[in-house]
């Protein structure tokens, strides 16, 4: 994003340092998932949510030698879980699991501040319309003078478009807020479907229907 014209908010949320979170935020919940059904012990789960952590310098500098992102990620992570615990870690997902489901935590934070953001202007919109109510002003047509309409009314058009740009949003959060932990080719056969279905309840989205891998874009 270019930071000249970018939302503070929104330049956070595409931030390597949130993306990496939200990696972290998979990771963990896929461990919480495996957990549940006493496939990680106690022991090293109480490990996992205690001592979890990256620091992004460090991907890079690993990412530089082993030339894979998630693998970079992982080893920095284990860094700080130590090898006990860290081995239960990514156990039956593939890189996907991880970069397509912590996208759409992202992506899922980025509606919900386009929908904050536009609650302001609807509101503002709203608010301006009811003062120039009975403000005249020159109505256009073909770009030329027309019949005189109020500022109020017009202002009305550009509400109406703003709530429908919120009907929109919410569809697209819909749409958008699918995840996967379903392995290499998406077959499962190093996890179970149950593993996919926990990990996206705890992280707020649905299991994609059927994945090959990718999420479908």
């Amino acid at each position: 994003m270019i930071e000249r014209y970018t939302n503070p908010e929104m330049g956070n949320i595409w931030s390597e340092q949130a993306k990496y979170q939200t990696w972290l935020d998979v990771e963990i919940a896929a461990c919480e998932a495996n957990c549940k059904l006493g496939r990680i012990p106690t022991t090293a789960m109480e490990t996992i949510r205690s001592k979890a952590n990256f620091k992004s310098e460090r991907i890079l500098e690993i990412e530089a030698e082993v030339r894979h992102d998630v693998i970079a990620f992982l080893t920095n992570l284990n860094e700080y879980v130590g090898d006990a615990a860290g081995r239960y870690i990514h156990v039956g997902m593939t890189s996907s699991d991880v970069l397509d489901t912590g996208l759409a935590l992202q992506l899922k934070s980025s509606v919900k501040l386009l929908k904050e953001e536009l609650s302001l202007l609807e509101e503002a919109i709203r608010d301006l319309a009811k003062q120039h109510k009975k403000t005249v002003m020159i109505g256009r047509s073909h770009a030329i003078h027309g019949e005189p309409i109020t500022f109020g009314f017009k202002l009305a058009g550009w509400l109406a478009e703003t709530i429908r740009n919120k009907d929109r949003l919410s569809i697209l959060e819909k749409d958008i807020s699918v995840g996967q932990i379903s392995g290499a080719m998406g077959t499962y056969a190093n996890t179970d479907p149950e593993i996919e279905r926990i990990t996206c309840e705890l992280l707020g989205l649905e299991a994609d229907t059927a994945s090959t891998q990718v999420i479908s874009r």
